[in-house]
């Protein structure tokens, strides 16, 4: 079995540097974090590192696919529940709202490593213009459940009440960041299908329509706890 000096396997070493990597990164940002601070802080030889990576890109490129994976896993869980179209989105937004309220938040790990990368040809630039467009996609794709108006005016405004949050979450009182952008998110479905905002209600005006079984759905009452994927 293929070892490292530093004590276990190779991919516990690996996932010692990805670890150490991802936490640094995400709260100092990547530019200012050299090599040696993540092999000294992970335990391990440069050399070690180099076996598993071919320098600081790649590593960085491990990080953010460590993100994208998160999110696709928490975008997943929504999707595939027999939820309405209505709180599939919701269940989306709720879990974009537990990530700004989580400790340590420091924002959009990809929003930060577009300043930190501004060239739209970087390879770094490119994986976060593929995530963006995947979240997009989705949301447009699980808007468009939601009604029969055209999904993607109100998915890019989704997006962009997404964006302002995470830059807000981590500069303003977290909980309060989450609360307006959940009401934003309902603002949005609002629009889209006539929902009644009253969970006590039980009636919904408009002529909107939504793909969930039994009655009419109404916006639920919050509840965010914390989630560390970003």
């Amino acid at each position: 079995m293929n070892t490292d000096p530093e004590g276990g396997g190779a991919s516990e070493a690996r996932a010692r540097l990805l670890d150490t990597a991802t936490r640094i990164f995400y709260t100092e940002g990547i530019h200012s974090v050299g090599i040696d601070r993540i092999t000294a802080e992970a335990k391990v030889t440069r050399a070690t590192l180099y076996r598993h990576f071919t320098g600081k890109e790649d590593l960085v490129l491990a990080y953010l696919d460590r993100a994208d994976q998160g999110i696709r896993g928490q975008v997943a869980v929504a999707r595939d529940s027999g939820a309405s179209a209505t709180d599939k989105v919701l269940a989306v937004a709720e879990s974009i709202a537990r990530s700004i309220t989580s400790p340590g938040f420091r924002g959009c790990a990809f929003l930060n490593a577009a300043a930190e990368y501004p060239d739209p040809a970087h390879p770094i630039h490119q994986v976060v213009l593929t995530h963006r467009q995947w979240f997009l996609n989705t949301v447009t794709e699980l808007l468009a459940d939601t009604g029969d108006a055209p999904a993607a005016p109100g998915a890019r405004h989704l997006v962009m009440l997404r964006d302002g949050a995470m830059a807000a979450g981590c500069l303003f009182d977290p909980e309060l960041v989450a609360d307006t952008f959940l009401s934003g998110t309902e603002g949005l479905l609002r629009k889209r299908t006539g929902l009644n905002s009253d969970p006590g209600s039980g009636s919904t005006s408009g002529s909107g329509t939504d793909s969930g079984p039994g009655p009419s759905p109404t916006f639920p009452s919050r509840s965010v706890t914390a989630s560390r994927n970003h």
